[in-house]
């Protein structure tokens, strides 16, 4: 296996390969050297003058010497197709991968899988000596929930998931619904697929009802592809389907909120807004919050974590659903620490 600095010498050489186009006027040393350290590669601008000069022997390049500054370009009917991937590339690869394997067909991800593997072993063997191939360890995404381990889901079972959505068919399932703890047989049109957090979900209709419904894919327990084209494709938009807020689940209808919220929460929220026209009024003890927002589960879910830092004003029923739901909650820990005491 060749030395560390052999290695760290052939992949610059290999990435400056890459970033010569393929006419004149060509691209200059001092260009070159740029996009190299900016690469990570701590080089002088000598060192790529004395690659070029190496490069232009076995390889068919040519320096426009016609000009000032001088460009470097491939031949005229050089191959430069290069095999593997950049360093840029590499990095996306890595980033990207567990993101979208859910999203991805078995079929593409087969072909996508020696430039994972690939991109993986050139990060492994070069980030030593390269900072900017450190990227990786200095930057990391994460939900801003609880961290909920994603659930299992058979391959089988979503790879023919995937390949319904693919081929525009219909499926035959059996489901299981959390919500009425029974399975249940479906015939769907599969439209999209979603991943939402952990969660990834099949976006469909269901014969005879044309509403678009989620299925969390973990909850299907049988699948097969039927010969019929999925109905619905040509009138579904998945953009406009993600901006109706049809993802935070209940009722995506609007309503003006209005609420009280403390000090704290408003500086939070003065960074972070909740619609495009929030507005936050200076009261005596607090803030009046006025927003325009989908009347969904996920705004209840999020105005009960708020605890004692928020109150709804209005609209009335949401006041309403919002003030049961903490009365009930009460009511089971005053139960609980009433049984507690009397034992």
């Amino acid at each position: 296996m060749p030395s560390s600095p052999h290695r760290n010498t052939l992949t610059r050489q290999w990435e400056i390969l890459q970033l010569i186009p393929p006419r004149p006027p060509g691209i200059t040393c001092a260009d070159l050297h740029k996009k190299i350290v900016s690469a990570g590669f701590k080089v002088t601008r000598r060192t790529i003058e004395r690659d070029l000069n190496d490069l232009s022997k076995p390889f068919a390049l040519q320096c426009n010497d016609k000009g000032t500054p001088q460009g470097w370009y491939w031949s005229a009917g050089a191959s430069v197709n290069l095999p593997g991937v950049s360093l840029g590339e590499a990095l996306s690869l890595a980033l990207i991968e567990d993101a979208i394997r859910p999203l991805l067909p078995s079929s593409m991800l087969q072909v996508l899988e020696p430039r994972f593997r690939f991109a993986r072993q050139k990060l492994e063997s070069l980030a030593e000596r390269n900072q900017t191939l450190r990227w990786l360890d200095k930057v990391a995404c994460v939900h801003p929930d609880l961290n909920l381990q994603p659930p299992q889901i058979p391959a089988d079972i979503l790879e023919t998931l995937q390949e319904a959505l693919l081929q525009e068919k219909q499926l035959r399932c059996r489901y299981y619904s959390a919500h009425n703890d029974k399975e249940r047989e479906l015939i769907l049109n599969p439209l999209a697929l979603v991943q939402r957090g952990p969660v990834a979900y099949l976006i469909c209709t269901s014969p005879p009802y044309d509403d678009i419904r989620q299925y969390a894919t973990h909850r299907f327990r049988q699948a097969e592809i039927l010969p019929i084209p999925a109905d619905g494709l040509a009138h579904f938009d998945l953009q406009d389907y993600l901006a109706s807020d049809a993802l935070q689940f209940g009722n995506p209808s609007k309503i003006e909120l209005q609420a009280w919220i403390s000090d704290n929460l408003a500086r939070l929220l003065g960074e972070t807004p909740l619609s495009p026209d929030m507005t936050l009024e200076k009261l005596p003890d607090g803030y009046r919050l006025r927003a325009t927002m989908s009347d969904t589960w996920q705004l209840q879910w999020w105005i009960l974590s708020q605890s004692d830092a928020l109150v709804v004003e209005s609209p009335p029923s949401l006041r309403a659903r919002i003030a049961e739901k903490l009365r009930q909650t009460a009511a089971r820990y005053e139960c609980e620490q009433m049984e507690k005491t009397s034992a």
